[in-house]
């Protein structure tokens, strides 16, 4: 049995799971206006998704979710509950965010990076805290983006990148540690997904 609350316009299709029930006093899942949620796909109850969400297959998003409006998240993303997601952010196939990460606005996030959110897992108890990345910020595919870590607006991790530390505002992120060098001028400026 599922809970939800889904706009007008709405296309989900039958194998999806909209309001995945986790407990029994969870709350509805909410979802805004004209959102495709495709085959395979799985959003747990008390999450609140805006409007023109647009899922690929088999997307998994956890409970204690905010999402914004004109959100796309690729094939087999996976949400891991407890976070919150700005609008116009594009993750593309394979994304993993963890619990406690906050993303902001107008971000894209490149095919199979992956965000963390424990430092030493299995090893010693902890307080798991997700990364931060602003508004306006570029990952690239396959790059890492360790606990607490926290990406200034308009910055850009390139692909394959391990980032171990902050991201300065308006910089490229390199490398594996991830190194910070100024942003290329015709990069500046962010972007508008």
């Amino acid at each position: 049995m599922t809970d939800a609350e889904i706009g007008s316009g709405a296309a989900i299709d039958e194998t999806a799971i909209v309001g995945y029930p986790y407990d029994e006093a969870a709350g509805p899942a909410v979802i805004g206006e004209n959102a495709r949620v495709r085959a395979g796909s799985i959003i747990y109850a008390d999450t609140e998704i805006g409007n023109d969400l647009v899922t690929g297959h088999d997307v998994l998003v956890r409970e204690h979710t905010a999402i914004g409006n004109s959100v796309v998240l690729g094939t087999k993303t996976v949400i891991d509950g407890e976070s919150e997601i700005g609008s116009g952010v594009s993750f593309q196939t394979g994304v993993y965010v963890p619990t406690h990460t906050t993303i902001g606005s107008h971000v894209f996030i490149g095919p199979r990076a992956v965000l963390t959110n424990d430092m030493y897992p299995v090893r010693v108890p902890y307080s798991p805290s997700g990364p931060v990345l602003s508004d306006h910020v570029s990952i690239g595919a396959n790059a890492t983006i360790l606990p607490g870590v926290e990406i200034g607006e308009r910055s850009f991790v390139a692909a394959g990148a391990v980032v171990t530390g902050d991201v300065p505002s308006d910089t490229l992120a390199v490398g594996a540690p991830a190194v910070h060098r100024p942003l290329p001028e015709e990069l500046e400026g962010g972007n508008d997904l």
